[in-house]
């Protein structure tokens, strides 16, 4: 074969090679889902809408505690955040996806992480659990291992478990209330074996009965994050007396979906450094 055409053989090889290595390297990025499966349309809340219609939305400012802090949860959905402006709107602290079962991670996880970091908020992750396709230990690991863990650097807050609707299938994941109990204990205990804190669990009042049968064991050492667009809180699910966060609206100014600490900065600070 002349020199030239052996040449050309090899950038052929080359470029091919080269592709093939790009396109593992973006898989790897947001780590393909399985068949069927939309992460990226996946946040928390995203599924409150669907199956709580009737809730208001958005909330009078007036009607919003005065003392409580303003907060955020993003996802790639949001992509490239906006954080200064978000930090000049009020906002202080912020929540983003980092993982949904033991098949995806944010593509956008790090910037946004480390832009609200930057932006000098108080930032934590959240794990957008799937029940039915894994065990509580298996997605617990996976969550930390991606972004999901905590440090004692006092701005970094203890991940949450946020436990919805099942967008996928079957509202409780196919799951009887005993074996989702035992589900959300699992990866309960095994974040905090990682982590050293337990994580907040997000959930509905209704979602919560249904699947857990209102089961108050959770209160003593997880927080909770409620999910109730209107202009209070509202019912609180067995085992807590209040609520630590509060999804309020989704459909804030800039993102979506804003939050309130139940509390001052100060404590909010404390809850960040554990």
């Amino acid at each position: 074969m002349p020199a030239r055409a052996t040449v050309r053989c090899l950038l052929a090889v080359l470029l091919v090679v080269a592709a093939l290595a790009g396109a593992t390297t973006t898989a790897a990025a947001g780590e393909h889902p399985r068949p069927g499966r939309h992460p990226e349309l996946n946040w928390m809340g995203s599924t409150v809408r669907k199956h709580e219609p009737g809730v208001a939305d958005p909330v009078p400012a007036a009607a919003l505690a005065a003392a409580s802090v303003e907060g955020v949860d993003v996802s790639s959905h949001q992509g490239n955040v906006n954080w200064s402006a978000l930090k000049n709107d009020g906002v202080r602290f912020a929540y983003v996806k980092a993982t949904e079962g033991n098949y995806y991670s944010n593509p956008y996880f790090g910037r946004q992480y480390n832009g609200s970091y930057g932006a000098g908020m108080l930032r934590g992750a959240y794990h957008f659990a799937t029940p039915d396709d894994s065990s509580g230990p298996t997605q617990a690991n996976y969550f930390v291992n991606r972004g999901g863990g905590w440090s004692r650097d006092g701005r970094t807050l203890p991940g949450v478990l946020d436990i919805e609707y099942n967008p996928y299938g079957s509202t409780c994941y196919g799951k009887s209330k005993s074996a989702m109990v035992s589900w959300i204990r699992d990866f309960s205990t095994t974040y905090r074996s990682r982590t050293g804190r337990y994580p907040v669990i997000y959930t509905t009042v209704n979602w919560w009965k249904q699947c857990t049968g209102n089961y108050s064991g959770f209160g003593a050492n997880n927080p909770l994050w409620l999910a109730r667009y209107g202009s209070t809180p509202g019912e609180i699910p067995a085992g807590w007396s209040y609520q630590t966060f509060w999804q309020y609206t989704s459909e804030g100014p800039i993102v979506g979906d804003h939050n309130k600490f139940n509390g001052t900065y100060e404590r909010l600070k404390v809850m960040a450094t554990g």
